[in-house]
């Protein structure tokens, strides 16, 4: 494939975000899933596998906690860990964490040089190149265990050039239809393509869908999922996650999807880390992670989530549904803000129930929503007495405090964009 380079590589001495530029000059367009072009630089740039153990987690939603809770609990037993995760909310750097700090900018610039000399005519796209670049930086900090997020799909992403170990599927639901499919079964079978034979698996999520379940059994994979090798139970607002192997985690029941720790948690066994049970609860009880109901002001309370599809939606609406009860707001308003690729009415459909008044902002960003355009996406589905339309998300985070009162309870949520809008408006650090 002929390259679309509109400008030149950058020279010695470059910076990071001279880099990234460069690195969105290089395709024609953002997304080429297929393996082929991935591969054949990968192969060039490493030859032979990495010695690192290698933990794939794809899904839907929850595999950013995913990545999270496993790179705390391999930390917590003395492992060491890269992690790559994307897209980032801030800094590009984000991405790409070796033992729980992020990746400098003298690393990114020594892996992108690298993969810029192995491509040679071959094109990549923005995110493939990251991603072998985060390969390389794994790879030169030595560290034996590499956790990856699938960035689209599984089966064609670039994260899937390495074969995992241990594979994790969080949940399948809609979301990027257009590339993966309209449907669950569809969508669970690009999930599934992580899937290796012979393997241990986790699914983490309730009902999987028959193609996962098909792909696992063709491939003799032993999936272990919530009803078959392990148990989560939730009573009284406590949360404990069961194996039939024995071990018995208590799981915090608040911030992070219970699902998301629960297979984080039965991964830790499956991996034989040194931790007691009550070690591996006390790791959990102390994730955090940035943009996902992350609480960044009081009085209002100010809660920012990356939630984007109607299954996270669900998710929002029911972890809303349990401060109203539990923490006495009197008025719960929601900021949001979206792509033209997302299917806003079902999140509003999904969050109605409990979000009192709704304020939506624009985005000025590629694929961004304009307030006006999600108006009329979402006139329908919301009462015109419960919409407000501001021009931005800053906006409309001001309108909201207002509205809820110092009893009241905000989330700004939407897109990674509207969250880094939210993270600069209250001044929160990565």
């Amino acid at each position: 494939m002929p390259g679309n380079e509109t400008i030149p590589a950058p020279g010695p001495g470059a910076s990071l975000d001279q880099w990234l530029t460069y690195l969105e000059s290089i395709h024609p367009v953002e997304m080429d899933l297929g393996l082929d072009r991935v591969l054949l630089v990968l192969r060039r740039l490493m030859p032979a596998r990495p010695r690192a153990r290698v933990i794939t987690i794809g899904g839907t939603n929850g595999k950013g906690s995913t990545v999270a809770a496993l790179e705390a609990l391999l930390l917590a037993s003395g492992e060491s860990v890269g992690s790559y995760t994307s897209p980032h909310l801030i800094d590009y750097n984000e991405r790409v964490r070796v033992n729980g700090s992020n990746a400098s900018d003298e690393a990114f610039i020594r892996a992108f040089e690298q993969v810029e000399v192995a491509r040679r005519d071959t094109t990549l796209t923005y995110f493939e190149f990251g991603t072998l670049a985060a390969f390389l930086i794994m790879a030169e900090a030595g560290v034996s265990n590499m956790v990856l997020e699938v960035g689209l799909g599984g089966r064609l992403d670039a994260v899937n050039t390495l074969d995992a170990d241990l594979a994790i599927i969080t949940s399948v639901d809609l979301d990027h239809t257009a590339w993966l499919g309209d449907d669950r079964n569809t969508i669970g079978f690009e999930k599934a393509g992580i899937l290796r034979p012979g393997q241990t698996a986790i699914y983490a999520d309730l009902d999987p869908p028959p193609s996962v379940l098909q792909q696992a059994n063709a491939q003799r994979v032993n999936l272990l999922r919530p009803g078959n090798g392990y148990i989560v139970l939730q009573e009284g607002g406590h949360v404990a996650v069961m194996t039939d192997s024995g071990h018995q985690v208590v799981l915090p029941g608040d911030r992070l999807p219970v699902h998301s720790l629960a297979a984080a948690a039965v991964a830790a066994t499956e991996l034989g880390l040194l931790l007691f049970d009550q070690r591996i609860g006390e790791v959990l009880a102390g994730v955090s992670l940035a943009g996902r109901f992350e609480q960044v002001s009081h009085h209002p309370d100010v809660f920012l989530d990356v939630g984007h599809n109607p299954h996270a939606a669900q998710w929002l609406s029911r972890r809303l549904s349990f401060l109203r009860r539990t923490g006495g707001y009197t008025r719960i308003v929601a900021v949001y803000g979206g792509l033209a690729d997302k299917d806003s009415a079902g999140v509003a459909r999904a969050l109605l129930p409990v979000v009192d008044h709704w304020l939506l902002g624009g985005l000025d960003v590629p694929r961004g929503l304009s307030a006006t355009a999600l108006q009329d996406r979402l006139g329908s589905v919301i009462p015109m007495g419960r919409l407000t339309v501001c021009d931005s998300i800053r906006e409309a985070i001001s309108e909201a405090m207002a509205s809820a009162g110092a009893e009241g309870l905000v989330l700004v949520f939407g897109s990674f964009f509207t969250v880094a809008e939210g993270r600069r408006y209250f001044s929160a650090s990565p």
